[in-house]
């Protein structure tokens, strides 16, 4: 048996077209994820308009992506995004 997934949470603010880059990129990594047969967590959006703790914390940082535990701040680099899905899921699969 193994552990379920850890959620991909992208945090993130309607109009902000750096956050949309980050979707367009993180939908990118999880099809060739996908296609090459290594995990795929759910990606979870969520608006930090919405909840004033998380505009609070994210306000200056978006787009923020989290997974299982750690956080990438302004995440709009391929390679840093790649780099977080593989260390996270990949490095745990390894062990």
């Amino acid at each position: 048996m193994t552990d379920p997934l850890p959620d991909l949470v992208l945090y993130r603010r309607p109009g902000c077209h750096l956050c949309d880059d980050a979707r367009a990129t993180l939908d990118l990594l999880l099809a060739d994820r996908s296609a090459r047969g290594l995990p795929v967590p759910a990606l979870v959006e969520r608006d930090i308009e919405s909840d004033e703790e998380l505009h609070r914390r994210y306000a200056f940082t978006i787009p923020v992506v989290s997974l299982g535990g750690r956080e990438l701040e302004l995440a709009t680099s391929p390679a840093r995004l790649r780099r977080l899905l593989e260390d996270v899921l990949d490095g745990a699969a390894a062990r």
